[in-house]
């Protein structure tokens, strides 16, 4: 009886008489779904334009991130230390498209694929080479990050919201939604989604592959970068940032591949989620919620609904 108390009244009972935590663990689980959402981007980018997951945006997360501090460790402004990090995804966009993408069109994806992790163990070697393996600090007062927090006293308790969580929600929102116009409001966004469906019918009509490529290696560099500072300025940066952006997998999963909307709402799920369950049932649990709940819920989504919350349902004729 008490275990039965425990997982189903207990814990409602303590959101109920302890609003202000429930609000602060609220708090908490949408700003990590939203930085999962960002992350998350990145893949559905690639995606719609190739038809593969991109095993490489997580080191390409960390690439970015190492990129920017490294400059600034150099002397270079943050500032200018920015823009030349932008500038380095672009390279590196370009250089994907034309050593590696453009000699794989109407390849099969596990083609694909495997090209991915190719360029993510090229990416690793390469930044260690470069940036060496220690943990770095993000420079996140010099690039007008805020700092502090502040308090609110709902019901007689205590909300903290740290700033740096404030800013990341806001940059998150913007350039998802950003990122959401073009692709579905320009033509290289309709282009894009003509590549996604069929590399040769999209280049019998004069929609060019390469370019079309470059485009959404750039914008999913763009977004790296993004998320890279600021896991970074929450976590410090280091190789091991590339495992968080493992949760993405999930994320899609729940979403669909496909869709931008989806990975947003996918990541909300995933953010609240594991960190309700860590707080209220983590105990029953035995702890280290946060490290499984994700893919469980995607596994019980692969068995019932594949295709995700707003991905399509794939019919094939035989």
């Amino acid at each position: 009886m008490d275990l039965l108390y425990n997982i189903f009244v207990g814990p409602f009972v303590e959101m109920v008489t302890i609003p202000d935590f429930f609000m602060q663990v609220l708090w908490e689980g949408f700003v990590t779904g939203t930085l999962y959402s960002l992350i998350a981007l990145g893949f559905v980018l690639i995606f719609k334009a190739s038809g593969v997951f991109n095993f490489a945006q997580g080191i390409m997360v960390v690439f970015a991130a190492l990129t920017l501090v490294g400059l600034y460790a150099a002397g270079v402004p943050a500032f200018i230390a920015l823009i030349l990090t932008i500038a380095v995804m672009g390279v590196l966009a370009f250089t994907v498209e034309r050593l590696v993408l453009r000699h794989l069109v109407n390849q099969p994806d596990i083609i694909l694929f495997m090209a991915t992790i190719g360029l993510s163990y090229f990416l690793i070697g390469f930044g260690e080479f470069f940036f060496g393996g220690e943990t770095k600090s993000m420079i996140t007062e010099e690039l007008g990050l805020p700092t502090g927090s502040t308090v609110f006293e709902p019901f007689g308790g205590l909300l903290i919201l740290q700033h740096l969580d404030i800013a990341a929600v806001l940059i998150a929102g913007a350039l998802v939604a950003g990122l959401a116009f073009f692709f579905s409001k320009t033509r290289i966004g309709r282009a894009l989604r003509a590549v996604a469906d069929d590399h040769q019918a999209a280049l019998s009509v004069g929609i060019s592959l390469n370019q079309i490529w470059a485009i959404v290696w750039f914008a999913a560099g763009i977004v790296a970068l993004a998320t890279g500072i600021m896991w970074g300025a929450k976590s410090d940066v280091s190789f091991a940032l590339q495992i968080i952006a493992l949760k993405a997998l999930p994320v899609l999963i729940l979403g669909g591949f496909t869709s931008i909307p989806g990975a947003i709402v996918g990541g909300l799920i995933v953010g609240f989620g594991e960190k309700l369950f860590e707080v209220y049932w983590g105990g029953l649990l035995g702890g280290g919620v946060e490290g499984w709940f994700a893919y469980v819920l995607a596994l019980v989504f692969l068995m019932f609904r594949p295709q995700g919350l707003f991905g399509e349902k794939i019919i094939e004729r035989v």
